[in-house]
Protein backbone atom coordinates (compact mmCIF):
# COMPACT_ATOMS: atom_id res chain seq x y z
CA UNK A 1 0.00 0.00 0.00
CA UNK A 2 2.67 2.02 0.75
CA UNK A 3 4.82 1.44 -2.40
CA UNK A 4 1.21 2.63 -4.40
CA UNK A 5 1.22 6.16 -2.21
CA UNK A 6 5.07 6.77 -2.95
CA UNK A 7 4.56 6.23 -6.69
CA UNK A 8 1.26 8.37 -6.82
CA UNK A 9 3.10 11.03 -5.05
CA UNK A 10 5.97 10.53 -7.66
CA UNK A 11 3.80 10.92 -10.62
CA UNK A 12 2.11 14.15 -9.07
CA UNK A 13 5.90 15.30 -8.58
CA UNK A 14 6.59 14.50 -12.46
CA UNK A 15 3.28 16.48 -13.19
CA UNK A 16 4.76 19.35 -11.54
CA UNK A 17 8.25 19.24 -12.64
CA UNK A 18 6.39 19.13 -16.25
CA UNK A 19 4.67 22.42 -15.37
CA UNK A 20 7.90 23.94 -14.09
CA UNK A 21 10.29 22.47 -17.36
CA UNK A 22 7.74 23.69 -19.72
CA UNK A 23 8.74 27.97 -18.54
CA UNK A 24 12.28 26.69 -19.26
CA UNK A 25 12.11 25.26 -22.30
CA UNK A 26 9.71 27.12 -24.17
CA UNK A 27 9.41 30.40 -22.40
CA UNK A 28 11.88 32.13 -25.05
CA UNK A 29 10.24 30.66 -28.05
CA UNK A 30 6.91 32.06 -26.40
CA UNK A 31 8.01 34.72 -25.43
CA UNK A 32 9.25 35.98 -28.78
CA UNK A 33 5.89 34.90 -30.83
CA UNK A 34 7.58 32.38 -32.37
CA UNK A 35 4.92 30.17 -30.67
CA UNK A 36 1.96 31.86 -30.10
CA UNK A 37 -0.61 29.41 -28.41
CA UNK A 38 0.70 28.22 -25.03
CA UNK A 39 -0.79 24.95 -25.84
CA UNK A 40 1.51 24.39 -28.57
CA UNK A 41 4.16 25.32 -26.55
CA UNK A 42 3.59 22.55 -23.95
CA UNK A 43 2.83 19.65 -26.52
CA UNK A 44 6.50 19.86 -27.86
CA UNK A 45 7.81 20.33 -24.43
CA UNK A 46 5.83 17.35 -23.62
CA UNK A 47 6.84 15.12 -26.13
CA UNK A 48 10.51 16.05 -26.26
CA UNK A 49 11.11 16.00 -22.37
CA UNK A 50 9.80 12.60 -22.25
CA UNK A 51 12.50 11.29 -25.29
CA UNK A 52 14.93 13.52 -23.26
CA UNK A 53 13.94 10.88 -20.36
CA UNK A 54 15.09 7.92 -22.04
CA UNK A 55 18.58 9.32 -21.41
CA UNK A 56 18.71 10.67 -17.99
CA UNK A 57 19.96 7.12 -16.40
CA UNK A 58 23.00 8.94 -15.24
CA UNK A 59 21.04 11.33 -13.09
CA UNK A 60 18.52 9.23 -11.88
CA UNK A 61 21.41 7.13 -9.87
CA UNK A 62 22.83 10.41 -8.18
CA UNK A 63 19.34 11.04 -6.99
CA UNK A 64 18.81 7.24 -5.73
CA UNK A 65 21.86 6.62 -3.86
CA UNK A 66 24.25 9.37 -4.33
CA UNK A 67 23.64 11.68 -2.00
CA UNK A 68 22.34 9.53 1.24
CA UNK A 69 22.93 5.60 2.03
CA UNK A 70 20.64 3.39 0.52
CA UNK A 71 20.74 1.45 3.68
CA UNK A 72 18.38 4.37 4.80
CA UNK A 73 16.08 5.25 2.52
CA UNK A 74 12.92 2.64 2.76
CA UNK A 75 9.09 3.54 1.04
CA UNK A 76 8.05 5.75 3.93
CA UNK A 77 11.45 7.94 3.82
CA UNK A 78 10.87 8.04 0.13
CA UNK A 79 6.85 9.60 0.56
CA UNK A 80 8.07 11.96 2.91
CA UNK A 81 10.98 12.95 0.37
CA UNK A 82 8.94 13.52 -2.02
CA UNK A 83 5.91 14.57 -0.43
CA UNK A 84 8.25 17.56 0.87
CA UNK A 85 9.51 18.43 -2.70
CA UNK A 86 6.18 18.12 -4.41
CA UNK A 87 4.78 20.39 -1.68
CA UNK A 88 7.74 23.00 -2.57
CA UNK A 89 6.99 23.13 -5.80
CA UNK A 90 3.28 22.79 -6.21
CA UNK A 91 3.32 26.22 -4.62
CA UNK A 92 5.62 27.93 -6.73
CA UNK A 93 3.59 26.49 -9.92
CA UNK A 94 0.50 27.73 -7.98
CA UNK A 95 1.92 31.70 -7.75
CA UNK A 96 3.81 31.55 -11.49
CA UNK A 97 7.24 31.04 -10.68
CA UNK A 98 9.73 28.82 -12.01
CA UNK A 99 11.21 26.78 -9.54
CA UNK A 100 14.43 24.22 -10.30
CA UNK A 101 13.26 20.92 -9.11
CA UNK A 102 16.66 19.73 -8.75
CA UNK A 103 16.90 22.01 -5.41
CA UNK A 104 13.79 21.29 -4.06
CA UNK A 105 14.17 17.39 -4.52
CA UNK A 106 17.58 17.30 -3.32
CA UNK A 107 17.12 19.29 -0.04
CA UNK A 108 14.44 16.93 0.53
CA UNK A 109 17.01 14.04 0.67
CA UNK A 110 19.50 16.19 2.66
CA UNK A 111 16.99 16.74 4.77
CA UNK A 112 16.67 12.71 5.47
CA UNK A 113 20.23 12.57 5.79
CA UNK A 114 20.65 15.47 8.69
CA UNK A 115 17.81 13.22 10.28
CA UNK A 116 19.78 10.44 9.87
CA UNK A 117 23.20 11.62 10.30
CA UNK A 118 24.20 10.18 7.05
CA UNK A 119 25.21 12.36 4.04
CA UNK A 120 27.52 12.06 1.19
CA UNK A 121 28.94 15.67 1.78
CA UNK A 122 31.18 15.29 -1.16
CA UNK A 123 28.90 14.80 -3.69
CA UNK A 124 26.77 17.23 -2.22
CA UNK A 125 29.59 19.67 -2.60
CA UNK A 126 29.63 19.10 -5.85
CA UNK A 127 26.25 19.22 -6.99
CA UNK A 128 25.63 22.98 -4.82
CA UNK A 129 28.59 24.20 -6.38
CA UNK A 130 27.56 23.39 -9.63
CA UNK A 131 24.22 25.06 -8.75
CA UNK A 132 26.09 28.55 -8.01
CA UNK A 133 28.12 28.00 -11.38
CA UNK A 134 25.88 26.98 -14.01
CA UNK A 135 23.54 29.08 -13.85
CA UNK A 136 26.32 32.33 -13.60
CA UNK A 137 28.05 30.73 -16.77
CA UNK A 138 24.67 30.67 -18.36
CA UNK A 139 24.11 34.57 -17.35
CA UNK A 140 27.76 35.08 -18.69
CA UNK A 141 27.78 33.30 -21.95
CA UNK A 142 24.02 34.82 -22.92
CA UNK A 143 25.49 38.07 -21.75
CA UNK A 144 28.54 38.36 -24.53
CA UNK A 145 26.37 36.63 -27.34
CA UNK A 146 23.89 39.29 -26.57
CA UNK A 147 26.21 41.43 -27.36
CA UNK A 148 27.29 40.03 -30.68
CA UNK A 149 23.27 39.57 -31.55
CA UNK A 150 22.38 43.20 -30.76
CA UNK A 151 25.38 44.25 -33.29
CA UNK A 152 24.20 41.25 -36.17
CA UNK A 153 20.49 42.43 -35.89
CA UNK A 154 21.23 46.16 -36.20
CA UNK A 155 23.96 45.72 -38.93
CA UNK A 156 21.43 43.19 -41.15
CA UNK A 157 17.52 44.13 -39.67
CA UNK A 158 16.08 40.86 -40.93
CA UNK A 159 17.66 39.30 -38.60
CA UNK A 160 15.19 41.00 -36.06
CA UNK A 161 12.53 38.35 -37.41
CA UNK A 162 10.56 41.67 -39.65
CA UNK A 163 11.96 40.19 -42.90
CA UNK A 164 12.65 37.26 -45.14
CA UNK A 165 14.76 35.73 -42.61
CA UNK A 166 11.71 35.11 -40.15
CA UNK A 167 10.77 31.54 -41.10
CA UNK A 168 14.32 30.28 -40.56
CA UNK A 169 14.48 32.43 -37.18
CA UNK A 170 11.44 30.86 -36.03
CA UNK A 171 12.11 27.62 -36.78
CA UNK A 172 16.03 28.16 -35.39
CA UNK A 173 13.94 28.42 -32.31
CA UNK A 174 11.26 25.76 -32.09
CA UNK A 175 14.27 23.65 -32.40
CA UNK A 176 16.84 25.23 -29.73
CA UNK A 177 13.68 25.12 -27.74
CA UNK A 178 12.78 21.41 -28.61
CA UNK A 179 17.00 21.01 -27.61
CA UNK A 180 15.86 22.44 -24.13
CA UNK A 181 13.17 20.53 -23.46
CA UNK A 182 14.86 17.52 -24.15
CA UNK A 183 18.07 18.49 -21.78
CA UNK A 184 15.05 19.01 -19.12
CA UNK A 185 13.77 15.52 -19.93
CA UNK A 186 17.17 13.93 -19.53
CA UNK A 187 18.22 16.19 -16.04
CA UNK A 188 14.46 16.85 -13.77
CA UNK A 189 12.60 13.20 -14.54
CA UNK A 190 15.10 11.77 -12.32
CA UNK A 191 13.95 14.10 -9.40
CA UNK A 192 10.48 12.26 -9.16
CA UNK A 193 12.01 9.20 -9.48
CA UNK A 194 15.06 8.65 -8.29
CA UNK A 195 14.25 7.97 -4.93
CA UNK A 196 12.00 5.11 -5.76
CA UNK A 197 14.71 4.08 -7.51
CA UNK A 198 17.43 4.46 -4.85
CA UNK A 199 14.81 2.43 -2.67
CA UNK A 200 14.30 -0.28 -4.61
CA UNK A 201 10.53 -0.02 -5.42
CA UNK A 202 11.17 0.48 -9.18
CA UNK A 203 13.83 -0.75 -11.47
CA UNK A 204 15.65 2.45 -13.78
CA UNK A 205 13.89 1.77 -17.23
CA UNK A 206 10.25 1.82 -15.86
CA UNK A 207 10.98 4.69 -13.69
CA UNK A 208 12.42 6.46 -16.26
CA UNK A 209 9.09 5.53 -18.90
CA UNK A 210 6.57 6.57 -15.66
CA UNK A 211 8.45 9.95 -14.92
CA UNK A 212 8.31 11.15 -18.54
CA UNK A 213 5.17 10.23 -19.31
CA UNK A 214 4.04 12.23 -16.55
CA UNK A 215 6.05 14.96 -16.81
CA UNK A 216 4.63 15.31 -20.72
CA UNK A 217 0.81 15.36 -18.93
CA UNK A 218 1.83 17.85 -16.48
CA UNK A 219 3.47 20.27 -19.29
CA UNK A 220 -0.10 20.11 -21.24
CA UNK A 221 -2.03 20.38 -17.85
CA UNK A 222 0.08 22.76 -15.13
CA UNK A 223 2.11 24.78 -17.74
CA UNK A 224 0.52 28.14 -18.60
CA UNK A 225 1.13 30.59 -15.65
CA UNK A 226 4.94 29.49 -15.22
CA UNK A 227 5.17 29.74 -19.06
CA UNK A 228 3.82 33.11 -19.16
CA UNK A 229 6.25 33.98 -16.63
CA UNK A 230 9.58 33.35 -18.13
CA UNK A 231 8.38 34.10 -21.71
CA UNK A 232 6.72 37.54 -21.16
CA UNK A 233 7.05 38.79 -17.76
CA UNK A 234 11.15 38.85 -17.36
CA UNK A 235 12.10 40.66 -20.93
CA UNK A 236 10.99 40.77 -24.22
CA UNK A 237 12.72 38.41 -26.50
CA UNK A 238 13.65 38.63 -30.55
CA UNK A 239 13.96 35.29 -32.04
CA UNK A 240 17.21 35.45 -32.23
CA UNK A 241 17.59 36.15 -28.40
CA UNK A 242 15.33 33.24 -27.76
CA UNK A 243 17.29 30.86 -29.58
CA UNK A 244 20.39 32.37 -27.88
CA UNK A 245 18.86 31.32 -24.59
CA UNK A 246 17.45 27.92 -24.98
CA UNK A 247 20.64 26.73 -26.86
CA UNK A 248 22.94 28.13 -24.11
CA UNK A 249 20.31 26.61 -21.40
CA UNK A 250 20.07 23.10 -23.24
CA UNK A 251 24.12 22.76 -23.76
CA UNK A 252 24.75 23.24 -20.09
CA UNK A 253 22.11 21.39 -19.13
CA UNK A 254 22.72 18.21 -21.32
CA UNK A 255 26.73 18.44 -20.35
CA UNK A 256 25.90 17.94 -16.70
CA UNK A 257 23.34 15.27 -17.54
CA UNK A 258 25.79 13.49 -18.92
CA UNK A 259 28.13 13.20 -15.96
CA UNK A 260 24.92 12.79 -13.33
CA UNK A 261 24.72 16.08 -11.85
CA UNK A 262 21.53 17.37 -10.96
CA UNK A 263 21.48 20.76 -12.23
CA UNK A 264 18.44 23.97 -11.83
CA UNK A 265 17.70 23.73 -16.05
CA UNK A 266 15.04 26.35 -14.87
CA UNK A 267 17.39 28.87 -13.17
CA UNK A 268 19.76 28.51 -15.96
CA UNK A 269 17.68 29.20 -18.62
CA UNK A 270 16.14 32.59 -16.30
CA UNK A 271 19.80 33.16 -15.91
CA UNK A 272 20.38 33.56 -19.87
CA UNK A 273 16.80 35.48 -20.34
CA UNK A 274 18.47 37.68 -17.71
CA UNK A 275 21.81 37.86 -19.12
CA UNK A 276 20.45 38.89 -22.49
CA UNK A 277 17.76 41.78 -20.72
CA UNK A 278 20.60 43.60 -19.43
CA UNK A 279 22.52 43.58 -22.54
CA UNK A 280 19.20 45.09 -24.33
CA UNK A 281 18.10 47.12 -20.44
CA UNK A 282 20.89 47.68 -18.80
CA UNK A 283 20.66 47.32 -15.18
CA UNK A 284 17.05 48.39 -14.73
CA UNK A 285 16.02 45.05 -15.65
CA UNK A 286 16.95 44.01 -12.05
CA UNK A 287 15.06 46.46 -10.41
CA UNK A 288 12.11 44.49 -11.80
CA UNK A 289 9.84 42.91 -8.92
CA UNK A 290 8.98 39.58 -10.82
CA UNK A 291 13.15 38.75 -10.68
CA UNK A 292 12.91 39.90 -6.86
CA UNK A 293 10.44 37.02 -6.21
CA UNK A 294 11.82 34.79 -8.17
CA UNK A 295 15.54 34.86 -6.57
CA UNK A 296 13.56 34.63 -3.16
CA UNK A 297 11.94 31.53 -4.13
CA UNK A 298 15.19 30.13 -5.22
CA UNK A 299 16.58 30.66 -1.86
CA UNK A 300 13.93 29.18 0.21
CA UNK A 301 12.51 26.68 -2.20
CA UNK A 302 15.62 24.13 -1.01
CA UNK A 303 15.40 24.83 2.69
CA UNK A 304 12.06 24.68 2.98
CA UNK A 305 11.91 21.11 1.54
CA UNK A 306 14.97 20.32 3.70
CA UNK A 307 12.92 21.33 7.36
CA UNK A 308 9.79 19.89 5.92
CA UNK A 309 11.13 16.78 5.24
CA UNK A 310 13.72 16.87 8.18
CA UNK A 311 10.51 17.63 10.29
CA UNK A 312 8.48 14.48 8.91
CA UNK A 313 11.08 12.10 9.43
CA UNK A 314 11.80 13.49 13.33
CA UNK A 315 7.51 13.02 13.68
CA UNK A 316 6.74 10.27 11.53
CA UNK A 317 9.64 7.75 11.32
CA UNK A 318 11.72 8.27 15.22
CA UNK A 319 9.05 10.06 17.28
CA UNK A 320 11.25 12.81 18.27
CA UNK A 321 8.73 15.88 19.15
CA UNK A 322 11.43 17.92 21.06
CA UNK A 323 13.27 18.48 18.24
CA UNK A 324 9.79 19.23 15.92
CA UNK A 325 8.49 21.67 18.66
CA UNK A 326 12.08 23.50 18.65
CA UNK A 327 11.74 23.14 14.77
CA UNK A 328 8.13 24.58 14.55
CA UNK A 329 9.17 27.36 17.18
CA UNK A 330 12.14 28.30 15.01
CA UNK A 331 9.68 28.62 11.48
CA UNK A 332 7.23 30.37 13.50
CA UNK A 333 10.04 33.14 14.84
CA UNK A 334 11.30 33.33 11.61
CA UNK A 335 8.13 34.36 10.08
CA UNK A 336 6.92 36.66 12.65
CA UNK A 337 10.07 38.38 12.64
CA UNK A 338 9.33 38.77 9.26
CA UNK A 339 6.12 40.09 9.04
CA UNK A 340 7.32 42.71 12.01
CA UNK A 341 10.26 43.79 9.44
CA UNK A 342 7.76 44.13 6.74
CA UNK A 343 5.05 46.23 8.96
CA UNK A 344 7.91 48.39 10.47
CA UNK A 345 8.81 49.26 6.23
CA UNK A 346 5.31 49.76 5.98
CA UNK A 347 5.01 52.33 8.70
CA UNK A 348 8.19 54.13 7.85
CA UNK A 349 7.03 54.80 4.44
CA UNK A 350 3.53 56.07 5.81
CA UNK A 351 5.41 58.61 7.75
CA UNK A 352 7.76 60.06 5.16
CA UNK A 353 4.85 59.90 2.75
CA UNK A 354 2.59 62.20 5.57
CA UNK A 355 5.39 64.05 6.53
CA UNK A 356 4.68 63.47 10.02
CA UNK A 357 4.80 60.78 12.84
CA UNK A 358 2.34 57.98 13.68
Amino acid sequence: MLTIVAIIIACFFAMNIGASGTAAAMGPAYGSGAIPRKRNAMILVGVFAFLGALAGGEVVRTIGSGIIPVSIVDVEIVIIILGAACLSLFIANLLGIPLSTSEVVVGAIVGAGIAYQSLFFDKLIVIVSFWVIVPIVAFLLAFLFGHLVRKLERKYPDLTGKGKWRKPLVALLIISGCMEAYAAGMNNVANAVGPLVGAGLLDITPAILMGGFFVAIGALLLGGRVLETNGKRITKLSLLQGSTVSITGGSLVITASIFGLPVPLTQVTTSAIIGIGTVEGGLRLWQKSILKQILKVWIVSPLFSLVLSYGLIMLFKQGDYYTLFVLTSVLIATGGAYSMYQSARKERRATFDDGGGI
